[in-house]
């Protein structure tokens, strides 16, 4: 009896999908707090939140229930307000990666926009270094398990990525106001890049002269009518410093900002690409036309093997027409052999696991095992791993060899 198309291979389990080896290649630092840790951190610095318990927050501030993009965003002005130290700092990175192990995680890569953070008791170097120092404590916790020493398990391993800003203005951070108060005499345009210029410099300063695993550069924030190209010379500078990229891009406009993305950042993986599909966004004088230019960028795309980062839950929250996860334009990526990896983007705003998307992934696109498995293991592929390439390798097989431990308890009797 066949099964039915979207309800995925039925051996698929909760508890597997759990079990096995993940990766998390989108997902935000200061989106992924613990809701306790927030709750903790606003008493001890002063912070002023609509309510102080887990019930309250979730019924105000973190509701699953967003009606659209600025009420999903809502949550960032207390989560940011509470990540002004080093001490929050490490403590967020810490409790993320343990979060993202406890949910079968094995490479993770946290992002965030360090000018956000930076104040008059705390640098760029002492916001990265903190990060970084979060993030190792898990992995040395982790890592001495004893299924991870004796080489049953393979390891945890992380990568940071240093987000720019598409826009800012004053009242998002002290940085941000003094940027603006020093470089008054420019264009708007002109000082977005050059804030951008100024992150990647420090991200690959740091990088280099502290062996921190800064592995990325992505450009973030609102997209219409803030072009991907204004920040052209910043993505220039890390492509020639040997840094990956991924944009965020065709989240809330078209296939022109992808195209931007991969031909003027030079974008190794896309951040969404949600409206990939979406002829109606393109500017072209026909509807022929603008079906052609999706079509062959979706092919570009697909032939360059350039991943995109989906991140379902996020996006049914904050696109209406989205609600439907049915809808979601994953379902054709998938049909045209598109290289895709699923992601949380904000475990707290949008209450989610790496585990949970996969999940509903597998109901609503009817994936069976071999298709799970060449989304995960590609994963892993296309992570920005910051090893040599013979280390990732062998990272990568020691993936495999333990997926295919889990998947051989449920796969299938061969006749």
């Amino acid at each position: 009896m066949a099964r039915h198309p979207t309800r995925g291979d039925l051996n698929i389990s909760r508890d597997f999908l759990r079990k096995i080896p993940k990766t998390d290649l989108h997902v935000h630092l200061d989106g992924s707090l613990r809701i306790y840790t927030l709750i903790d951190l606003a008493k001890e610095y002063k912070v002023r939140l609509p309510s102080y318990t887990e019930e309250g927050l979730r019924k105000l501030v973190f509701t699953g229930n967003y009606k659209n993009l600025s009420e999903y965003l809502k949550g960032f002005q207390y989560t940011t307000q509470v990540l002004q130290t080093r001490e929050a700092l490490e403590r967020a990175a810490y409790e993320l990666a343990m979060d993202e192990f406890g949910d079968g995680v094995r490479y993770l890569e946290v992002r965030f926009a360090p000018q956000l953070h930076i104040n008059e008791k705390l640098s760029f170097e002492d916001i990265m270094i903190a990060v970084n120092n979060g993030l190792n404590r898990a992995k040395c916790a982790i890592n001495s398990l004893p299924q991870i020493r004796n080489g049953a398990e393979p390891p945890f391993e992380y990568g940071i990525i240093g987000c720019a800003m598409r826009k800012f203005s004053e009242d998002f951070s002290d940085y941000y106001r003094q940027f603006i108060k020093v470089h008054k005499f420019l264009d708007d345009e002109e000082r977005f890049a050059l804030a951008s210029m100024e992150l990647v410099r420090g991200l690959v300063r740091v990088r280099d002269e502290y062996g921190i695993p800064v592995v990325g550069f992505d450009l973030a924030g609102e997209e219409y009518g803030y072009p991907a190209e204004d920040h052209r010379e910043a993505f220039i500078y890390a492509h020639k410093n040997f840094m990956k990229k991924t944009v965020h891009a065709g989240e809330a406009f078209g296939a022109e900002s992808i195209f931007q993305a991969i031909t003027d950042l030079y974008a190794d993986r896309i951040g969404h690409g949600t409206h990939l599909f979406d002829a109606d966004m393109v500017d072209l004088p026909t509807r022929k036309e603008r079906v052609r230019y999706v079509e062959e960028l979706a092919q570009y795309i697909a032939d360059r093997r350039i991943t995109i980062e989906v991140c379902l839950t996020s996006n049914t929250e904050t696109d209406p027409n989205l609600r439907d996860v049915t809808k979601h334009p994953c379902r054709k990526m998938l049909e045209k052999n598109l290289s895709v990896t699923f992601c949380t983007d904000n475990m707290l705003i949008s209450n989610t696991t790496v585990s949970r998307e996969l999940e509903i992934a597998v109901n609503t696109f009817g994936l069976d095992l071999k298709r799970l498995k060449d989304i995960i293991v590609y994963g892993f592929k296309r992570s920005f791993f910051p090893q040599k390439y013979t280390e990732k390798r062998k990272y990568v097989r020691s993936v495999i060899n333990f997926y295919e431990s889990l998947e051989s308890s449920v796969s299938l009797p061969t006749k």
